[in-house]
């Protein structure tokens, strides 16, 4: 039977580092990130409105269940073993298109941390055979989120409404962005 391959668990970034969850043991860590996000996060995360402890056990525990199957890569952002954001690569509706997401505590923003993190993922996850392309979506209105693709060569390949919007200060259109694998040389590594 082969082996799936998976990215690494610690990523470093400088001066902060992606690592994978670590289950329960990041419980109390991750409620208090959220719950000190949540004005931050509440007008562009739907999530935030079914926010509880519970729900946060849940996340943790799916994101071990995902990491294992290789549907989900779920990270903490850390800096100076705080953490100080989250991001993610997960399995899209083809079976080669992955999905990104992200974001950071409010103290965190406006440091290009999102934008090295997200540069990251991207270089990680084309390190694997089975990712053919990767996308970030974000509403229309959330310019902030719109930036990191822009970025880091994502080509906007469309836009989607959402009825009803998913956030409180969500437009209702999606903004969708694509990012293809890039080229390999004739010795099978991929161009820069």
């Amino acid at each position: 039977m082969a082996v799936m391959e998976r990215p690494r668990q610690i990523i470093e970034c400088g001066d902060f580092a992606l690592r994978r969850w670590r289950g329960q043991s990041d419980f109390d860590a991750v409620f208090r990130l959220i719950e000190e996000s949540l004005e931050h996060l509440r007008p562009w995360m739907p999530w935030v409105a079914r926010h509880s402890e519970e729900s946060t056990r849940n996340f943790l525990a799916k994101s071990g269940l995902k990491w294992d199957s290789g549907d989900a890569y779920n990270y903490a952002i850390v800096r100076g073993g705080t953490l100080i954001g989250m991001c993610s690569a997960y399995r899209g509706a083809e079976p080669q298109g992955w999905s990104m997401g992200y974001w950071l505590h409010s103290a965190a923003t406006g440091q290009g941390i999102a934008t090295k993190a997200t540069a990251a993922m991207v270089a990680e996850a084309f390190s694997l055979p089975d990712v053919a392309y990767l996308e970030i979506a974000h509403d229309l209105a959330n310019t902030a989120s719109g930036a990191i693709p822009r970025r880091l060569g994502f080509t906007e390949v469309r836009r989607e409404q959402m009825v009803p919007p998913a956030a409180p200060s969500d437009s209702g259109i999606d903004v969708v962005w694509r990012l293809n694998r890039p080229v390999s040389h004739d010795n099978g590594t991929p161009s820069p």
